[in-house]
């Protein structure tokens, strides 16, 4: 138990983005509602969590769960306090924040950037081209993987971008994601078509303002693990080797006891987004 336990905490500090190398350092400059040590408390106590709901969660698969700091509205400046704090994994739901921001002479070689947005059509070779883009998290179909694909292959990127399809497990016509009954066929054209692409896993965001109380689970989540494990059943997958990234701020310590491997944190880190007029 102890064995596992220390190899459990090995894994989660990797995944977490903690080094036992010292960090680069960085000169945070001072920008309107950046608070670099409450921004650094908060991802500390977010890690806390997530190793507690690690011990909590029934099985360890075989990838701890990642935090991504969604960063998407927050300035340059809010990303490097967090980087200062250990962080390593940053997601953005906008390709032109996201290539502002990974373009930005400031960022650090070893940052890396998710990309958590609608991907379309015409921005797959934006995105293919981002600096350190190390996942796109919101594929929901055969054009855009295709797309993506051959984006990558004209970029002669040395290494294959991991994927992960979006699913609409609360079927709200308002969200993005593919039917979970067409995720088979999307998974396998992935892997049959699309060489630059590395299958990582299924994604989704649930329904807006779900309460679970104590003891039930979160069907959405619930049919996302479910969904994984078909899947890879009929295809063949070890299914312990596919992510399932769910959780937001709000739920990610419950998403992580139902086997997420990716948890999506950006208020709770950086603070409350500004209200568009």
């Amino acid at each position: 138990m102890l064995r596992r336990q220390a190899g459990l905490a090995a894994r989660l500090a990797y995944q977490l983005g903690d080094s036992t190398t010292p960090a680069r350092e960085l000169v945070v400059m001072a920008a309107p509602g950046v608070e670099p040590e409450r921004i650094a408390t908060a991802i500390a106590q977010v890690k806390a969590n997530i190793t507690a709901a690690t011990e909590r969660a029934k099985t360890v698969p075989d990838h701890p769960p990642r935090l991504v700091a969604v960063s998407k509205t927050y300035p340059m400046e809010a990303v490097l306090a967090a980087y200062a704090a250990g962080q390593r994994c940053f997601g953005e739901n906008y390709v032109q924040e996201l290539v502002a921001k990974a373009n930005d002479p400031r960022a650090p070689d070893d940052i890396e950037w998710h990309f958590i947005g609608t991907l379309q059509s015409n921005k797959a070779k934006v995105v293919a081209a981002v600096p350190n883009i190390a996942m796109v998290e919101t594929i929901t179909s055969e054009k855009a993987a295709t797309l993506l694909d051959k984006a990558l292959a004209a970029s002669e990127r040395p290494s294959l971008l991991k994927v992960m399809v979006q699913v609409n497990t609360s079927r709200e016509e308002n969200k993005g994601g593919v039917e979970p009954g067409q995720c088979k066929d999307l998974v396998a054209a992935i892997l049959k078509n699309c060489p630059h692409l590395e299958f990582a896993g299924f994604m989704t965001i649930g329904q807006y303002g779900r309460e679970t109380p104590p003891g039930e689970v979160n069907p959405d989540f619930d049919l996302l693990v479910k969904c994984r494990d078909q899947v890879c059943a009929a295809l063949g997958i070890n299914a312990q080797s596919v992510e399932v990234s769910m959780g937001m701020s709000a739920d990610y310590q419950h998403a992580i006891e139902m086997g997420s491997t990716n948890v999506r944190v950006g208020s709770t880190i950086f603070g409350a987004r500004e209200k568009k007029a």
